[in-house]
């Protein structure tokens, strides 16, 4: 059989995988030797016109001092039907050119670690890019004209959890069968499935009749860190900040719109427009506390967005082994040391927990199995470690039922499994 790539291109992380001689390996994607299969799903510009992907575009932002254009999330603009394009440093890029860059980058990488060219690849994809089948389309569409200007002639599509069911399947022993409740906790997104799942070799060709139900709701990692930033960190930056208005003597809340976009790090760029820089000018000179709207600059203008989200991330992360944490983060003059407790998230969160428990019940629900009829839910991403995401699985189905291995590369090892199910050997 030909060697084919499996390719998780992830909102926050991304991963190859190589299925050649009916095995699948996971490829180290990181450059800078640091032994890891992820890789970071970043882009650093420089005003030379050079582009760097990964942890190579992270340490080249540091190094420069934030002097370039650096883009994340960007798989989180695919259903975005307004986002054409981007202009960065008088070149214009479609969406379909940024992420080809990324998978560019990683089809060398597998290439170089495979010794031959591969022209062939299984993408993954969420169950829902957008609840708007319209935009969802478009999203898979310039995934794959993404994948086609990265040099690939046969993209193949396979949903996210589906994925990661065949890559559970591979530890189950000869014969043994199961039904097992996938969860698949994304960046962006959190998808699951119910699933039939077969130990041993068996005929593949065909899974869909496995497939009892499948579904997906927006809201995952990133709404987790955007809550922390909204509930305790963006006051440090201007919320609740209040203005007089040129020759009125009322005051005025700072447009609600700057604050949202600051609370999505992956918005955080689009501050940088000259008329939105320029109303937070004119807000600062009549700002009830004009040190907050001195920060928002700085963060703007000095593009350190990424490195507070970071620090907001290792907070959450913090907070599913202890009951304590801190965001921590200095910048300039500021100085934030601001503490969470796992209580404080999980209230802050109360909504977006009921938005992905709503959709694991309704998933339940279209598989026509009662959830005692769940043999095993198993759950991959690092969203899946929260302990009110765990507890959520726990008192629907039982603590027992729940496994839980190879959370970062769960999806990306069952996409090179999917590859026997699209290619003929």
């Amino acid at each position: 059989m030909q060697t084919v790539f499996g390719i998780d291109f992830g909102t926050t992380n991304s991963a190859l995988s190589i299925h050649r001689n009916n095995q699948v390996e996971v490829v180290n994607l990181d450059e800078l030797g640091a032994g890891s299969a992820l890789m970071r799903s970043v882009l650093y510009f420089t005003e030379d016109q050079e582009v760097f992907a990964g942890q190579e575009a992270i340490s080249t932002y540091i190094s420069e001092g934030a002097a370039g254009r650096f883009m994340q999330s960007i798989k989180t603009f695919l259903p975005n039907s307004s986002f054409e394009s981007t202009e960065v440093f008088g070149r214009k890029y479609g969406i379909d050119d940024l992420v080809a860059i990324i998978l560019r980058k990683m089809k060398k990488a597998g290439e170089q670690y495979a010794g031959c060219s591969v022209d062939t690849v299984v993408l993954g994809r969420p169950v829902l890019f957008s609840e708007d089948a319209a935009k969802d389309s478009l999203a898979q569409r310039r995934l794959e004209q993404a994948a086609r200007k990265a040099g690939f002639r046969q993209i193949f599509f396979q949903w996210e959890p589906v994925a990661a069911a065949l890559a559970y399947e591979e530890s189950l022993a000869a014969g043994q069968e199961k039904l097992v409740f996938i969860g698949d906790f994304g960046g962006g997104t959190s998808d699951f499935t119910v699933i039939k799942v077969r130990g041993g070799d068996f005929a593949r060709s065909d899974r869909r009749s496995d497939v009892l139900s499948l579904g997906g709701v927006y809201t995952a990692g990133d709404k987790f860190d955007s809550q922390i930033m909204w509930e305790r960190v963006a006051k440090y930056f201007g919320r609740g900040v209040r203005y007089k208005a040129m020759g009125k003597d009322e005051l005025f809340d700072i447009p609600l719109s700057i604050i949202q976009t600051l609370c999505q790090w992956h918005r955080i760029p689009l501050l940088r427009a000259r008329k939105t820089r320029e109303q937070i000018r004119l807000i600062k000179h009549a700002a009830t506390d004009k040190k907050a709207i001195e920060n928002l600059e700085h963060l703007i203008g000095d593009n350190y967005g990424f490195f507070l989200f970071q620090a907001i991330e290792k907070a959450k992360c913090e907070l599913s082994e202890e009951e304590l944490s801190h965001v921590l983060f200095s910048e300039r003059d500021l100085s934030i040391a601001e503490p969470v407790t796992r209580r404080d998230f999980e209230e802050m969160n109360e909504e977006n927990l009921a938005k992905i428990a709503g959709c694991v019940d309704e998933v339940v629900r279209k598989s026509g199995v009662p959830h005692r009829g769940i043999d095993t839910v198993f759950l991959t991403g690092g969203t899946s470690r929260i302990p009110m995401i765990r507890r959520l699985f726990e008192e629907r189905f039982g603590a027992e039922k729940l496994e839980q291995k190879n959370a970062f590369t769960s999806v990306v090892h069952g996409l090179g499994t999917s590859v026997p199910l699209f290619v003929a050997s």
